[in-house]
């Protein structure tokens, strides 16, 4: 029993890993409205051509700039925010509150080197790429004598009566009348900013009452959140609204490999748009009726990373791609002359925590990143992460508190595993005296496989010992609760940083105890981590006081288990720390129940008087009704066969 729970969770664990291979390679897919989506040259490789479709599309060149070159870093409610007016960008946010590094004192907390970085600029060989950066579709270019993405705009910095700044407002003339303004400002509370997009007609009569397209892009150059080879990040996402008030989500992985780029699948009732790593997000969500209407549709792309090209140059060629974002399709009319035209959105830029994203106005739709980490046991998972919450409340100690819940589990499923332990140590006294018999039978119908089969199962059968259902019970209870408790410690927000004891500074890392540097093709060793090898020994150990089965085929089976700690300590050793600490308890409480429970506390092995099930008794039936339709089949068969016989002797 204890063998083949091992052998499925280590199968479990492969389809974890295949999985996790699964659609990492995102395909080109059509507009919403199922018209081809026309590639964009920004995010192509300096050394790629556009195609003549593409340079048919490209607007013009821009102009000479009509405003002054301008950058600045401000503070920015709970960020540091970088903006530049060619494009009127976001050119890095930075997130207060959440640090890259461990341990800072409270000087160097301040310091906003230290921050989270949640976006950056992206440099594609031919231009910087930014957040909440609009760009003009083909059909609206004659709107516009300019790009908005590429011309600079009017910059001015708002601030209150305390120098803090209260909105940054970037103003563009477009050349024919009409004027366009986006205003940023910070939320008066939460991870929130407010992005304004303003269309002011003065005198463009011709265009008054026409519909234009855009493209808003939400998060740029979104970085990995963590050193974590399980979790493929960042990822491009939609979410979108069902029915019955419910939620879709769908992200796409980056491909580093080929430039590719496709859309959502809903084509209205987007909720919200972005990018996601690990622990936090850069969403995109209207905050108006009219920029509800106006969001028409969602798609991704991968892009260029030229920065990343020169550093790399053996690599280059292949592995270049190293962002992806997510653009917004926006459907805007212009009003008549004189008129303005206001769409609202918020971008909710901070750490994926459930309680902070369900205390948020728009919680459950972006709680859905949190369920897709999850993934389909995120029940069990969420139920888990709570218990484990609930121990970190009483010990102030995640590393302990996963131990304690560890703990909290095995002795949940004791009573399960004691009764399936009892049934399979009562069917191997039956087997022992029911071996014999077996033997007899293959020795007696040696030459005849059917008869030694129904022999075989006549006497299973009348002996009742056919393997208790019971048995296999713990490990249809445990592999839902394995894989729970691995996506939720492997995603868990609150194990971000968080110390257990010595040198293990990071749960959600390895434990890294010191350097080595070694890059081998098997395994990438850069750090000697500690907590897998004593995974492994501990697992090795399990594996040797588990009762020997009398059964030949089981003791095979258990002398290939012998093997897999082995294999699982090579998967699992750049894994998180929590993980292997989870492992850890778990094989340590293995031992003790088969070395010193199980001697305080033996388990009743002696065979019971058999009790002929309701069940046992219809297959038994069964087994009888097909044995008497097989005979008459044959005294059928063989009486067919006289007659033919008969019939032919007449004729000759």
């Amino acid at each position: 029993m204890q063998a083949r729970l091992a052998l499925a969770l280590f199968l479990s664990f492969l389809v974890l890993v295949l999985l996790r291979g699964r659609g990492g390679q995102p395909t080109a897919g059509p507009t919403p409205d199922g018209a081809p989506r026309s590639q964009e040259p920004a995010g192509l490789p300096p050394t790629t051509q556009p195609t003549p479709s593409e340079e048919a599309a490209a607007p013009p060149p821009p102009p000479i700039d009509e405003a002054e070159p301008w950058r600045e870093t401000l503070s920015f409610g709970p960020y540091q925010a970088t903006f530049d007016n060619r494009g009127a960008v976001l050119c890095e946010l930075r997130l207060d509150g959440y640090y890259t590094e461990m341990f800072l004192d409270e000087e160097a907390k301040r310091d906003p080197t230290y921050w989270v970085p949640l976006c950056a600029e992206v440099d594609t060989g031919r231009e910087l790429l930014a957040s909440l950066m609009l760009s003009v579709e083909p059909s609206t270019q004659g709107w516009l004598a300019v790009d908005p993405s590429r011309v600079r705009w009017q910059a001015r910095v708002e601030r209150d009566g305390e120098e803090r700044v209260r909105a940054v407002h970037f103003t563009l003339d477009g050349g024919r009348g009409v004027e366009f303004e986006k205003i940023l400002r910070p939320a008066e509370s939460g991870y929130d900013i407010e992005v304004e997009f303003l269309m002011r007609n003065h005198s463009a009569e011709e265009l008054a009452g026409r519909q234009g397209s855009w493209r808003l892009t939400p998060a740029m150059g979104v970085p990995p959140a963590a050193d974590d080879s399980f979790y493929i990040e960042p990822k491009a996402c939609a979410c979108w609204r069902k029915s019955k008030g419910e939620f879709g989500l769908e992200r796409k992985r980056r491909n580093y490999k080929k430039r590719d780029s496709g859309a959502f699948p809903p084509s209205s009732d987007i909720v919200w748009g972005g990018v996601d790593n690990k622990y936090f997000v850069m969403a995109l969500r209207p905050a108006d009726p009219e920029a509800s209407v106006a969001l028409t549709g969602a798609s991704w792309r991968t892009i260029w990373d030229a920065a990343w090209a020169r550093s790399h140059p053996e690599d280059a060629e292949g592995k270049s791609y190293r962002h992806i974002a997510t653009d917004l399709d926006l459907t805007t009319r212009l009003p008549e002359v004189g008129g303005e035209a206001r769409y609202t959105f918020r971008l909710y830029a901070g750490p994926k925590q459930p309680p902070i994203l369900l205390q948020h106005p728009d919680g459950e739709a972006l709680a859905r990143l949190v369920k897709a980490d999850l993934g389909f046991f995120s029940g069990i998972a969420g139920i888990l992460t709570s218990i484990l919450g609930f121990f970190h409340g009483i010990i102030g100690n995640w590393g302990f508190s996963i131990i304690l819940l560890t703990l909290f589990v095995r002795l949940a499923l004791f009573p399960i595993n004691r009764r399936s332990q009892t049934a399979m140590a009562r069917h191997a006294t039956k087997m022992k005296r029911v071996q014999p018999m077996l033997n007899a039978a293959k020795e007696k119908y040696a030459k005849d496989p059917r008869k030694l089969r129904e022999e075989q199962a006549r006497i299973m059968q009348e002996e009742g010992a056919f393997p208790p259902l019971g048995g296999c019970l713990p490990m249809f209870v445990q592999i839902p609760i394995f894989f729970g408790l691995f996506k939720a410690l492997r995603t868990s927000f609150d194990l971000r940083q968080a110390p257990f004891i010595g040198w293990i500074h990071d749960l959600s890392e390895p434990d890294r105890f010191m350097h080595l540097g070694w890059h081998t093709p098997v395994i990438d060793m850069e750090y000697l981590n500690i907590l897998p090898p004593v995974m492994v020994v501990l697992w090795i150990v399990q594996q040797r006081v588990m009762p020997k089965p009398t059964d030949e085929q089981a003791q095979r089976m258990q002398r290939m288990m012998m093997w897999m700690p082995v294999l699982f300590g090579f998967f699992l050793y750049n894994y998180a720390a929590g993980l292997s600490l989870y492992m850890i308890t778990t094989s340590i409480f293995g031992i003790l129940e088969q070395t010193v429970i199980k001697r305080i506390w033996p388990i009743d092995d002696s065979e019971k008087p058999r009790k002929k099930s309701g069940f046992m008794e219809r297959l038994g039936e069964l087994q009888k009704q097909a044995k008497t339709l097989e005979e008459m089949k044959r005294q059928a068969k063989a009486q067919r066969r006289q007659q033919h016989q008969r019939r032919k002797g007449k004729r000759g």
